[in-house]
């Protein structure tokens, strides 16, 4: 029973998991410009909540992500979004001319290496999936995937891509982390009619860190293949 739930996990769940990392990593990666302009960004400034009926005020919002930015002037208006680069230019036209918009920026670089390591993912998935049915194709093709050369390039494709997206994720976060605690502070040391926004980090890194959990599961399959065939 135990043979047969691991081979079941192994071979039906592990590409599944996969399959759902890349769909959240990459409509967390091409918001919010692209799709889910005003439900999916890494950073939001918003409108800032009443104090005395706790409801949020009408205001300007301001979602960014690592392609461009997408903005409203208030809460019933239509979005308009920058076009998508891997160098984008924020558009913060709708935001108050107080607010300290010089804090709100992308690193460098960091775009295009998470596309690097998801287009890794990618191709990791289409692999893996493969080696993992290659034994339903036939004796040929399963005597194929199971040589070494082809475990070897998928555990690696694996790991690399999971590195590679994982480091590049950490130093946006703490990029934009340190952007959304300087710009609150900003707002709160002005003291003539101060901005009613606030800045937050937004839902895209919650998608991503899913992401990543689930894309660690068969990369971790993977390597314990290979670890396993170099025993023998």
């Amino acid at each position: 029973m135990i043979a047969g739930l691991s081979k079941a996990v192994t071979l039906y769940l592990t590409p599944v998991l996969a399959l759902t990392a890349v769909v959240l990593s990459v409509l967390a990666f091409l918001a919010p410009t692209l799709v889910l302009q005003d439900r999916v960004a890494l950073l939001t400034v918003t409108p800032s909540f009443d104090n005395d009926s706790g409801e949020q005020l009408d205001g300007p919002s301001l979602f960014l992500g690592l392609l461009g930015s997408c903005s409203r002037p208030k809460n019933d208006e239509a979005i308009n979004c920058t076009s998508t680069s891997f160098m984008p230019v924020y558009d913060f036209s709708d935001l108050p001319s107080e607010a300290p918009r010089i804090l709100l920026s992308s690193p460098s670089g960091c775009s295009g290496a998470i596309a690097a390591g998801m287009l890794l993912s990618v191709i990791f998935f289409f692999t893996f999936t493969f080696v993992a049915f290659g034994h339903k194709m036939g004796d040929k093709m399963a005597a194929m995937v199971d040589r070494p050369l082809i475990q070897r390039t998928v555990a690696w494709l694996g790991f690399v891509g999971f590195l590679t997206g994982i480091t590049s994720l950490l130093i946006v976060r703490m990029w934009y982390g340190k952007g959304v605690d300087d710009f609150n502070k900003s707002i709160q040391m002005i003291i003539t009619n101060p901005p009613r926004v606030h800045a937050d980090l937004g839902n895209g890194f919650t998608m991503m860190w899913v992401a990543y959990a689930f894309y660690g599961v068969p990369v971790i399959v993977a390597l314990s293949k290979l670890h396993v065939k170099a025993a023998k």
